[in-house]
């Protein structure tokens, strides 16, 4: 029997009275309010007005666990609707399963009807939300410890992943140490927000780039996690779904970051439109903001 240093949870609930309080979602809930309070202080350093970032992200939430579950079901469309599937467990988002691609996708979404409503632009939002978003995902990712679920391949490391019996895979029922992707991407996240920090502190990532920064250093950490991941998925010539989505997402990051770079050097304004007739489109900046120090959008 492998030895496994790193223990799972024995159960992912707690119930007070009658009321079942679940370890995934207080993740997921505490990852939201970690972004937005970092985002607001972001934004408010970029001469934004506070309680703007929240104020989008009522927005962009409910889209985002919408998009996240969407991806997840339509990607284990068998898991639900194949001849053993539960349709109605594509519900139960408390179990786990939001897919960081629909959520972004969608969440995006949301954002955006968001900041036209308050007329702000919307790159200069998703660049502020972009660090606050990895440390979400970093505490997110504890979920799945909770859950005991998207580990990765047997190993015998002293930090392997204990897992019990009855989460193991079917075909490895005596195997009890794993890989803790789930500890893997999150302190992975963590460096992304540090580095995307770093890198809009030091250089002038404004129109979208910040946010791109963190998409292309996310999708490489998620690459490799992917490779990890011994969980049920879609394949494509040898790799899963989700591997062949972070390529495609990978590089679409890094043509953003190029093109946005020759268009639109700078900094765009975070705050609003002045006056109120609107003549200003809330996607777009009112005005480049001249970098004289060097210093980006976060103090």
């Amino acid at each position: 029997m492998d030895l496994a240093y790193l223990p799972s949870p024995s159960t992912g609930v707690l119930h007070l009275g009658p009321v079942p309080l679940r370890a995934y979602a207080f993740c997921i809930i505490l990852g939201v309010f970690v972004a937005v309070w970092l985002g607001n202080r972001r934004w408010v350093a970029r001469g934004g007005e506070p309680g703007v970032i929240a104020d989008v992200t009522v927005w962009a939430v409910p889209f985002g666990i919408a998009g996240g579950r969407l991806y997840h079901v339509i990607t284990s469309y068998d898991a639900y609707f194949g001849d053993r599937g539960e349709p109605i467990r594509a519900l139960y988002v408390w179990e786990g399963g939001l897919g960081i691609w629909g959520a972004i996708a969608l969440g995006g979404v949301g954002a955006w009807i968001g900041c036209r409503r308050h007329r702000i632009p919307f790159p200069a939002y998703a660049d502020a939300v972009a660090p606050g978003i990895a440390l979400a995902q970093a505490i997110g990712r504890w979920g799945n410890w909770f859950n005991q679920e998207l580990y990765g391949r047997p190993t015998t490391l002293p930090w392997g992943l204990e897992i019990d019996r009855p989460h193991r895979p079917s075909a490895m029922p005596d195997i009890t140490a794993y890989h803790p992707t789930f500890l893997y991407e999150s302190l992975w996240d963590l460096g992304v927000a540090a580095l995307v920090l770093w890198a809009a502190h030091r250089f002038a990532l404004g129109h979208g780039r910040t946010f791109a920064l963190y998409v292309a250093a996310y999708t490489v950490g998620r690459f490799w996690t992917e490779y990890l991941r011994i969980d049920e998925s879609h394949t494509f010539l040898g790799l899963r779904l989700n591997g062949w989505t972070s390529v495609v997402v990978f590089v679409g990051a890094v043509a953003c970051l190029v093109v946005s770079a020759r268009r639109h050097p700078g900094l765009d304004d975070a705050s609003r439109p002045k006056g109120g007739g609107g003549g200003e489109r809330a996607d777009e900046p009112v005005q480049d903001v001249a970098v004289k120090t060097g210093a980006g959008d976060a103090r």
